[in-house]
């Protein structure tokens, strides 16, 4: 267990202390714990990359906490009804698709290299900001105008994600015949 891993494991750990904040309606305090849990998630990859501690467990467990953290988030928030359900749908298809689709090309002996595109870390981006916004609408409802226009943002920036996602497996599954 190295230092990158352990802040990895740190942000999984702060993630119940982040749904209780946003069920309490803590949001302040929900969002300094999104923030940090960010910032452990920049942390840790600088670490692994300067010390050069990037281990195999490291690559799967992060963007593994950061699925995590997101949907919580995204879950969580649509249960206390602050964001729409339709999103969360949205979101969390968007991903079980690439997993099963990442799933179908290693059955069919196909390796993908995993590379996000731009559109996806722009889908990431926007997710993360939804939230952002979302929760200082919670705190400071000055914020609510940005915070329908992240959604309705992150809804479409998704869909032209998971739409890539399907065009790229489909023509290398294809391409493989």
């Amino acid at each position: 267990m190295n230092l990158p891993n352990a802040l990895t494991l740190t942000r999984v750990l702060m993630i119940p202390l982040f749904v209780i904040f946003i069920i309490n309606q803590h949001f302040g305090w929900a969002l300094i714990t999104f923030l940090i849990a960010g910032i452990t998630d920049g942390i840790d990859g600088l670490i692994a990359r300067i010390t050069h501690q990037r281990t195999e467990l490291g690559a799967y467990l992060d963007p593994i906490a950061d699925k995590l953290l997101l949907f919580s988030a995204f879950i969580t928030l649509a249960i206390v009804e602050i964001i729409p359900s339709w999103l969360v749908v949205i979101v969390i298809t968007r991903d079980v698709i690439i997993l099963v689709g990442f799933l179908v090309m290693l059955l069919t002996s196909y390796h993908p290299k995993i590379n996000p595109s731009v559109l996806s870390k722009m889908t990431t981006t926007f997710q993360i900001l939804t939230i952002v916004f979302v929760l200082l609408t919670g705190y400071y409802p000055a914020f609510h105008q940005l915070s329908v226009i992240a959604i309705y943002g992150t809804a479409v920036i998704t869909i032209l994600s998971g739409t890539q996602y399907i065009y790229i497996g489909t023509r290398i599954l294809n391409e493989k015949k």
